[in-house]
């Protein structure tokens, strides 16, 4: 800096109010953030949503780990800084080529982002200046840790957020649903008794023509296309809520299954909505394989889209394997049509394996969404690491149409799906019901606890007073006085 006069100012030497001003809004504003988050938690208690505020609870866990990922790359900043490595290993997966023309002067490690030279204020210098001297590089810059400090914390939050849209979007799309369920409850239960050949139902006719040998390519391939357009009629909610309603809650045909669906919904937001810690290890290996020509990120952004149609595929033809089943073991149906809810239509026969897959997939896009952003707003749209624009473009793309067919498609079909299994999910009992259980569990083992305390102690008394009794006899053997009966 000519002068000295750009140089920055350390804290000693800024004026106090500048110093106080810059606080007090950094505190302000994590203040209306907190009442914020307070106030929508209490919110959802008054309204009864409570897997809603448990999710939110969640967010604040990952808020609170971001702050810690942020202190920790704040402290190690400095000592990250003087780790040097010789400049040949600087040279091995790089996500951009170094330019060509470097002087004598200028080492490999600085070009490794695009923009290496724009070091932070304050430290970048520092530990440039300390590897230069034994003539290596930094491992990572200050400018390097930075950049990746704020691309962690821009992913945490987009990954919230998409998937609360996406949440949002599936219930959207479900609002037909509940139309159909007042429909179903105003109706008489009892109204429809008829024997009618099973060809008759509308649910039938829709997944199964009645043809003694099917084609699984054909109908595999029917259900990949049904998921584009009307994934779930009112004839597949009405059967699926009936095969549901008989096979876990026969004695209550009024069961409202729709806001049942709707809070076991809400319970798998919960689960959706934080990083795990197999999320964080797929995001390492996405850092590692951003390597120049390789083109890995446009096979990445294709796997979520591909994920989901799989998912939503395997959906539809659940459906059809339950309306197949039901034409096969029946000729004439008398009432409604009746499915039978079975794990073995799932894979490996667990249903939570689908919700793991779409959560898996919501965070790779998040990721794809992220990254794009992050870059452009960085290093510019013609940046080396953006990659080619066709390519760009096309991951953007991809992405977005992913996360339109998650919320209107596949998070809908899993909502009602998800149920056609052996078990049902504790969402079946509202809170009240669940926390009296809740308490009634936890009161039943303390009592197990304390009676089993109770006989232990009086099982080892007895032993004690045997064992006493034993060795009384035994003296009075050795005596000679005791009697033998």
């Amino acid at each position: 800096m000519a002068g000295g006069g750009g140089k920055a100012r350390p804290l000693e030497f800024t004026p106090t109010w500048i110093v106080a001003s810059v606080c007090s809004i950094i505190v302000i504003i994590s203040l209306i953030f907190e009442r914020l988050l307070h106030r929508l938690g209490k919110r959802l208690m008054r309204s009864r949503k409570k897997p809603l505020y448990e999710a939110l609870l969640k967010v604040k866990e990952e808020l609170m780990l971001l702050g810690f990922i942020s202190l920790l790359l704040n402290v190690l900043q400095g000592p990250m800084g003087k780790w040097c490595v010789n400049p040949d290993i600087m040279r091995h997966l790089q996500p951009c080529k170094p330019p060509r023309a470097l002087s004598d002067t200028e080492h490999l490690g600085d070009a490794v982002f695009a923009g290496a030279r724009r070091l932070l204020a304050g430290g970048g210098g520092d530990s440039e200046g300390y590897c230069m001297e034994k003539g290596k590089v930094p491992l990572l810059s200050a400018e390097a840790i930075h950049q990746l400090h704020i691309f962690i914390f821009v992913l945490a939050v987009t990954h919230f957020l998409l998937s609360a849209i996406t949440v949002l979007l599936g219930i959207a799309q479900t609002r037909n649903w509940r139309h159909w369920e007042t429909k179903i409850q105003e109706n008489d239960v009892d109204a429809s008794q008829m024997i009618k050949h099973v060809q008759e139902f509308k649910f039938i006719q829709d997944h199964f023509r009645g043809h003694r040998k099917r084609s699984r390519t054909v109908g595999w391939m029917r259900s990949f296309l049904k998921q584009f357009y009307g994934s779930v009629t009112e004839e597949d909610y009405t059967a699926m809520r009936l095969g549901f309603i008989m096979k876990h809650c026969s004695g209550n045909p009024k069961f409202k299954f729709y806001n049942y669906m709707i809070r076991a919904l809400e319970v798998d937001f919960k689960k959706v909505v934080g990083i795990s810690w197999y999320l964080w290890a797929m995001l390492m290996i996405f850092l590692l394989l951003n390597v120049q020509g390789w083109y890995v990120y446009i096979w990445i952004s294709l796997v979520p889209f591909i994920m989901l149609l799989v998912v939503g595929s395997k959906m539809e033809h659940i459906i059809t394997e339950l309306a197949y089943e039901v034409a096969q073991k029946h000729t004439a149906v008398r009432g409604d049509l009746v499915v039978s809810p079975s794990d073995d239509f799932f894979w490996f026969c667990r249903p939570k394996l689908v919700l793991l897959l779409i959560y898996i997939a919501l965070f790779q896009n998040a990721f794809e969404i992220a990254f794009f952003f992050w870059l452009l707003v960085t290093y510019g749209f013609k940046s080396c690491i953006m990659g080619k624009p066709a390519y760009a473009i096309t991951r953007v793309a991809i992405s977005v149409v992913s996360q339109l067919l998650c919320g209107y498609s596949t998070l809908p079909l899993y909502a009602i799906v998800s149920h056609m299994g052996n078990s049902f999910k504790k969402s079946i009992f509202d809170d009240n019901v669940t926390e009296g259980l809740a308490i009634w569990a936890e009161k039943a083992r303390r009592r197990r606890t304390i009676v089993y305390a109770t006989n232990s102690s009086t099982v080892e008394a007895n032993s004690g007073e045997i064992q006493m009794q034993n060795t009384r006899d035994t003296s009075l053997v050795e005596q000679g006085t005791t009697r033998l009966v």
